[in-house]
């Protein structure tokens, strides 16, 4: 008996070994992109239901809405979950996974990847969609949806992504290997970037509309479904870009969509000169506003949540003071992006 007991203990501690050490490899081989997987991977460190504003969609979401800014300006306790093209049959199982910490009151959905991406399924960014993502049902429900089944062994699990990943470890693999959940919590999925393209302000008042795919309309339906069965609000938006004929032909279509469901739709391109954003200084690349282009954006956009949505101001308040070192972080990357800037000329 004794011995049987002793072998027990064992086989539990090889197990606990084990686990530690695959956990501990994930961690320290995983990428760690902010082009989604730093986004799915730091919502887990957030406080629970502290999340009021969650934006949702493609990188349009971290690269042009500023949650720093949402904070300082009006209080939002805002998170951006989105990832590079991430099409809105992802973008079901994202909300649903968030819902398991996290009650937030306002969804914001940006439509540019349903808008440009018509195929069935998208491979080119889909690891940065999955592998942030814990494993759990919902994970390989999102998988199922996001593959072909003879792609599904490309992607899961996700170690298999990683290959020779060990050679090109770098400082920041080990930062984050034992950054603490405080620490982790200041990340709230916005990503600046201070590059500056000059553009003309593109033509804009489409009226013409070109449909979406099945399966883009099925899990549209499916988010305004989840969202009213658990009490969120639903925000449809279209960010500010250089937009073109085809893509607003499909943003049309969505309207339609929308208004038959009742849900809230805007587009934001029909509010540049309110907002004053101009195209000669705000935009990072054709798709995506730069930091200036974020905070012109995020302020005004902000002004229209507070009027549309009953969303607290939540400073001051010690349970959400990750929001306050937030800002913190994302000021100084402003201020340090200044100074090179001067130094530069």
């Amino acid at each position: 008996m004794k011995s049987r007991i002793v072998k027990g203990i064992k086989f539990i501690a090889l197990l606990l070994a084990l686990s530690v050490t695959f956990v501990f490899a994930d961690r320290l081989l995983s990428f760690k992109t902010i082009h989604g997987i730093r986004q799915a991977r730091d919502l887990y460190a957030q406080p629970e239901d502290t999340i009021d504003v969650v934006f949702l969609g493609s990188s349009h979401v971290h690269y042009d809405i500023n949650t720093a800014l949402l904070w300082e300006n009006y209080g939002i306790a805002a998170y951006d979950y989105s990832a590079a093209e991430q099409p809105l049959w992802i973008t079901y199982y994202y909300l649903q996974e968030l819902c398991k910490t996290q009650s937030p009151k306002l969804a914001v959905l940006d439509l540019y990847a349903p808008a440009l991406f018509h195929d069935e399924y998208q491979y080119y960014y889909l690891s940065d969609n999955l592998n942030g993502i814990r494993f759990s049902q919902n994970k390989i429900d999102m998988i199922k949806a996001s593959c072909e089944p003879d792609k599904l062994w490309d992607y899961f699990p996700s170690f298999v992504t990683y290959h020779l990943r060990y050679k090109e470890f770098n400082k920041y693999d080990f930062e984050y290997l034992f950054m603490s959940r405080e620490k982790r919590q200041e990340f709230k999925g916005f990503t600046p970037h201070f590059k500056t393209e000059v553009f003309e302000e593109p033509y804009h008042e489409y009226e013409h509309v070109t449909d979406i795919p099945e399966k883009t309309r099925e899990y549209l339906l499916k988010i305004i479904a989840f969202c009213r069965e658990n009490g969120i609000e639903l925000y449809l938006v279209v960010n500010p870009y250089y937009i073109n004929y085809e893509e607003a032909g499909c943003y049309n279509r969505i309207k339609e969509i929308a208004d038959e469901q009742g849900v809230r739709f805007e587009d934001f391109n029909d509010w540049y000169d309110s907002m004053g954003l101009d195209f000669s200084t705000c935009l990072n690349d054709g798709s995506h506003l730069n930091y200036q282009g974020s905070c012109v954006y995020s302020d005004f956009l902000g002004q229209v949540i507070k009027v549309l949505y009953d969303i607290p101001d939540r400073r001051g308040d010690e349970k959400w003071e990750s929001w306050d070192r937030h800002a913190e972080y994302i000021r100084g990357q402003a201020e340090r992006q200044d100074s090179e800037d001067i130094n530069e000329n």
